[in-house]
């Protein structure tokens, strides 16, 4: 009896351990947010964001605000079904729980694919800002060795992954508020520029300048820019406490929020808006006015370490999602096996594989040909939310036990609110030609995955799965 005693204590001991060892080793709920962070502000914002200013004029401040709200109410709806009912695969298994398997296959592969597309184009941007320093070095060297050592830091387990990711994250993040804080000093007439009268607020009116065409058309664009906050949902699972996912989110979103909002002020209140186009960052010319030395090197750095953090960060995420894909039978069981260090390694050489084909993609089509299929990219993923906020309306209808954990605001209103959003700016992006096609490859590509399911995966076997 003692002896049973014992071994039955210990048998308990042993998987207290096991949880404390799990605790010790996951991810703190503000690591979670920088990894968030370093997912999410890429090159596109630091570059991208002067075609933005150039189609809506100072109107852009509300689209960011739009985009905003919008990435709020689609994180809400993560976190509730996170919170409520953890499990691997994240949105898409949600999808799966609310509509079916075809939702759930569609969902994922939607998410993977356009994964590898948004990687493919940072290398690609990684690669042609180094040349900045290294002109006379090819092309396609610095791609692989980029895309080299994103895969060496995703292949080191979660915990080197979030440390590193952190610090890339706390790179760009310190980057914007530092000039967030420049342009708090400018307006308090702390320091000026030298022969240079700044615009000021002369230049916000009138404030709909480009109409309201503009900035609908522009709304997409600051969409863009809080694409991938999936990326929450899908590595809560490494949180010490899954508990902590609404705080992660929040704090991730508040920063971005502000940051965003507050540095494209200070742009239009020292540059002209009319002076701003996409063939130069928006920052740099800011900055210009006041003679900084070196400051293109300096922000090219930084667009550097925002595009390879964009891209890891990425890998990380497609990498998981093929992982949930192979457990549900939507993509080949092998490519979710793990090594000790916690790394699907097949998941990861057949994304790998993939992100090559695109490189090779990005290589030989016209510029104009590989920038419609990088938008579609974009477009695919804030599709994707659609997806999140119906879950999140059919599983809350379904859910029989009160929530007593998070619950998003104003469901299910939000929800129908955030869907009506990402509608309009998807239907606004086709009144740019490059964004009108990249809407149109995304639905294409829909199509495709859509038949996939139906000619290849349904006459499958069903699995019978215990979620």
């Amino acid at each position: 009896m003692d002896k049973g005693h014992t071994i039955h204590q210990a048998i308990i001991q042993k998987k207290v351990d096991n949880r404390e060892k799990e605790k010790s080793t996951g991810l703190a709920w503000w690591q979670l947010s920088l990894i968030g962070i370093g997912s999410i502000i890429g090159a596109g914002f630091f570059l991208g964001t002067g075609l933005s200013i150039q189609t809506a004029g100072p109107a852009i401040l509300i689209d960011y605000i739009l985009a905003g709200v919008t990435a709020f109410i689609v994180f809400s709806a993560l976190a509730e079904m996170t919170v409520r009912d953890p499990v691997q695969g994240s949105f898409r298994t949600y999808a799966k729980k609310a509509f079916g398997n075809s939702m759930g296959f569609m969902s994922g592969w939607m998410y993977w694919l356009s994964g590898v597309f948004i990687m493919s184009s940072e290398a690609v941007a990684l690669a042609t800002f180094t040349k900045y320093w290294f002109p006379h070095v090819p092309l396609w060297i610095f791609t692989i060795a980029y895309v080299a050592a994103a895969f060496g830091i995703n292949i080191l387990g979660v915990k080197n992954f979030g440390k590193i990711e952190s610090t890339f994250a706390m790179i760009k993040l310190s980057t914007l508020v530092i000039f967030v804080c420049f342009g708090i000093f400018l307006l308090m007439h702390f320091i000026s520029p030298q022969n240079v009268t700044l615009k000021g607020f002369s230049e916000f009116h009138p404030f709909f300048t480009m109409g309201i065409n503009g900035m609908w058309s522009a709304l997409i664009f600051a969409f863009f820019s809080f694409g991938g906050i999936e990326v929450i949902g899908i590595a809560s699972s490494e949180l010490k406490d899954r508990a902590e996912v609404p705080k992660a989110g929040i704090g991730m979103l508040m920063a971005l929020v502000s940051v965003y909002i507050l540095s494209i002020f200070f742009i239009l209140y020292m540059v002209s808006w009319t002076q701003i186009s996409e063939a130069k960052s928006p920052f740099v010319l800011a900055l210009n006015l006041f003679n900084i030395p070196y400051i293109g090197s300096i922000f090219n750095l930084i667009i550097i370490s925002a595009a390879f953090s964009t891209m890891v960060g990425a890998l990380f995420s497609v990498t998981n999602i093929m992982v949930s894909l192979a457990d549900d039978r939507d993509a080949p069981k092998s490519f979710g096996e793990k090594n000790q260090k916690g790394t699907a390694y097949k998941a990861l050489f057949v994304t790998g594989f993939a992100l090559a084909l695109s490189l090779v993609l990005s290589f030989i089509l016209p510029g104009q040909i590989y920038e419609y299929i990088t938008t579609a990219a974009g477009v695919l993923l804030i599709l994707n939310w659609v997806t999140i906020l119906t879950s999140q309306i059919k599983l809350r209808k379904a859910a029989k036990e009160k929530i007593r954990t998070y619950k998003m605001p104003g469901s299910p209103y939000t929800s129908y609110l955030g869907i009506a959003f990402i509608l309009i700016a998807v239907s606004g992006g086709l009144f740019h030609p490059t964004q009108r096609m990249g809407v149109l490859i995304s639905l294409g590509l829909i199509g495709v995955i859509f038949l996939s399911y139906h000619l290849i995966v349904k006459k499958r076997k069903p699995l019978t799965k215990n979620y």
